[in-house]
């Protein structure tokens, strides 16, 4: 299933990283790590951030995503599942509307 994970990372450690040369080499490793089908660096909160499309076969899969982030960058993630058109058209909107109206 198709995930995305969001990544807010503080300005430390990754202020000392980025003065010692180090964060972009620790950023390319966990990108070879957790290969992402899309990945976008923006600000969140006033903060660095990611965003990454992931594809996870398994719950068990998950702290391999996020702890990269959380051990390099003392960062905190976020899991939302996504649905494509076609996921959606078959969750049985129409069904539900009838039941819960």
């Amino acid at each position: 299933m198709k995930m995305l994970l969001t990544v807010d990372i503080p300005h430390e450690p990754f202020n000392t990283l980025v003065r010692s040369g180090k964060a972009g080499a620790i950023i390319g490793r966990i990108l070879e790590a957790i290969r992402p089908e899309a990945a976008y660096f923006t600000e969140q909160n006033g903060r660095r951030g990611g965003i990454f499309v992931i594809e996870v076969k398994t719950p068990s899969e998950l702290p391999s995503f996020s702890e990269p982030f959380f051990l390099n960058f003392q960062a905190d993630c976020k899991f939302r599942m996504l649905m494509s058109p076609e996921d959606l058209q078959k969750a049985g909107l129409d069904a539900l509307g009838k039941k819960w109206a």
